[in-house]
């Protein structure tokens, strides 16, 4: 039997499962909650945590990160940085290297290197990092030093880590804290307690993924998935796989605007009970909330503002949200809120968030530009 459900249910459903409107937890809670949280921008990673947080503490993520290595920071989701719960990292390399890009011949040439190359840097960089932090230059030193290939020096240093991406998919680096200001990279192996010996086989990893996917950012379908963990070009026969194995589990959602969606069928009831909300929130850009749908999505974000949301080179504005909706974009000058609204929001409440995040020590840097 399908489901019915309306989209300011699920919306609202959505900002209390991904504790926007209940904000409670550590960023390891948040970050598993949320399947991870891009720091691509370390600022707006940390508005994102701290605007969930009962009590905001601005060091939580670095000793999260640092001290507890309870959470992980590396390019994985798109290929971009995220934080990410050290214990879960190894299911979404796992899902992830599904799809080995860095084998194909248009990226290799893309990057200015051969199929041996490459090969040659995923066999080194294992062999050279461990539990010492070491810096991009050491790094790259040892690779040349393995591989006696001083060509490498100039592809592995440019490039904003780009032939680095393929040994965080595969599980053989993640960021180390920083040493003077510079980014320093680990082997998760040695550097997070647990690790296993291996990455777990990538048909119970997918399934895992899947599961905790839909239960921040569903309900939806393989497709949203697929844009919000491959950027659009996993192999369909590996997700047809996953949302199978899934099966038992699952159940159809309709919103009676033509989409057909896929929920954890555990969460039917709870969907069925949300009220749409009248709520008013800011959020980061790059916002896990935005990310995990589609942009063309236009219960989420309507059609004219998308240009606003979504800019150039992969910018992600700071929304405005009312009952779950993009009804704005902010930045902030001189500490102060700036809105750019485009639909009419209440007074009162949008005062009342504007209030909170001017008041979170990190929304400056969160929104700026």
């Amino acid at each position: 039997m399908t489901f019915s459900v309306t989209w300011p249910q699920i919306l609202a459903w959505r900002l209390r499962r991904q504790f926007v409107s209940e904000p409670g937890g550590g960023p390891v809670e948040i970050a598993r909650r949320l399947c991870g949280v891009q720091a691509q921008v370390a600022s707006s990673a940390q508005l994102a945590v701290a605007v969930r947080s009962e009590r905001p503490d601005p060091r939580a993520i670095d000793r999260a990160l640092w001290v507890d290595r309870a959470l992980t920071k590396t390019w994985i989701m798109r290929g971009t940085l995220h934080l990410v719960p050290a214990d879960t990292l190894p299911d979404y390399c796992a899902a992830l290297s599904t799809l080995r890009f860095w084998e194909k011949g248009v990226w290799q040439r893309g990057h200015g290197v051969t199929a041996g190359e490459i090969e040659a840097i995923v066999d080194a960089v294992p062999r050279v990092l461990g539990e010492r932090p070491v810096t991009r230059e050491e790094l790259v030193d040892g690779v040349v030093a393995v591989t006696g290939d001083e060509h490498l020096r100039e592809a592995l240093g440019s490039g904003w880590g780009a032939l680095l991406k393929p040994l965080s998919r595969l599980g053989e680096l993640c960021y180390g804290p920083p040493r003077d200001g510079r980014v320093t990279f680990v082997a998760p192996s040695a550097w997070l307690p647990g690790w296993p010996a291996a990455l777990p086989p990538q048909e119970e990893a997918g399934v895992r993924v899947v599961r905790a996917f839909l239960g921040a950012h569903g309900p939806a379908t393989p497709e949203m998935l697929d844009k919000w963990l491959f950027g659009g070009v996993a192999r369909k026969a590996v997700l047809k796989g996953w949302f199978r194995d899934l099966g038992p589990e699952l159940a159809e959602v309709e919103t009676g605007d033509g989409h057909t969606l896929l929920a954890l069928a555990e969460h039917l009831d709870d969907l069925a009970a949300t009220r749409p909300s009248e709520e008013v929130h800011l959020l980061p850009g790059f916002d896990p909330y935005i990310l995990g749908a589609p942009r063309s999505l236009e219960p989420l974000v309507p059609a004219a503002a998308r240009p606003k949301v979504s800019r150039q080179a992969g910018w992600i504005s700071p929304v405005v949200l009312h009952g779950g909706r993009v009804a704005g974009v902010w930045k902030a000058e001189a500490g102060r809120v700036v809105l750019d609204l485009f639909e009419d929001v209440p007074e009162g409440p949008l005062g009342d968030a504007v209030a909170r995040v001017e008041a979170l020590p990190v929304a400056a840097g969160a929104a700026e530009g």
